[in-house]
């Protein structure tokens, strides 16, 4: 017989550790095979992103904004070399090669829009052009920009 659900149940319950449940950021998807987006605290995909913005600032790039939102969605990191603008999006995965297919192609899109609203609030930067970068890092701290990785349709 099953024990009746009492309010001291859920103090009991709210002092355990939660796990992960698979949810649809973690399940099979078409590119990559099975995702852990979700796998890491968000915590730790803020200090993936502080890892990225390092590197894109040894690089010679300037930040120009960390976790921009727009009415069409979020940018991870807007940077800035020579007027050239780069909206940089940040994956962090379980194995490197994960995170490099992780970007869909609706992320894409909602990237892109999300870069012309702020180019629309910013219209002097980006005047020698915009491109898309991905900073792809794994659970073994390797990290990896890749240039210019996608253009908008």
């Amino acid at each position: 017989m099953m024990e009746k659900y009492t309010p001291l149940m859920r103090e009991r319950n709210a002092n355990q550790p939660r796990t992960l449940h698979p949810g649809p950021a973690q399940r099979h998807h078409a590119l990559g095979g099975a995702s852990d987006a979700g796998f890491f605290p968000r915590h730790t995909s803020r200090l993936a992103e502080r890892r990225a913005e390092e590197l894109l600032a040894a690089e010679g790039w300037a930040i120009l904004g960390r976790r921009v939102r727009t009415p069409r969605g979020e940018l991870d990191l807007v940077a800035e070399r020579d007027g050239l603008v780069a909206f940089v999006e940040v994956k962090l995965r379980r194995r490197l090669d994960d995170a490099v297919h992780a970007l869909s192609p609706r992320q894409r899109r909602r990237i892109a829009d999300a870069a012309e609203c702020w180019l629309a609030a910013h219209p002097s930067e980006g005047e020698r052009g915009v491109r898309f970068d991905v900073v792809v890092l794994d659970g073994q701290r390797s990290i990896r920009r890749i240039a210019d990785a996608f253009r908008p349709d």
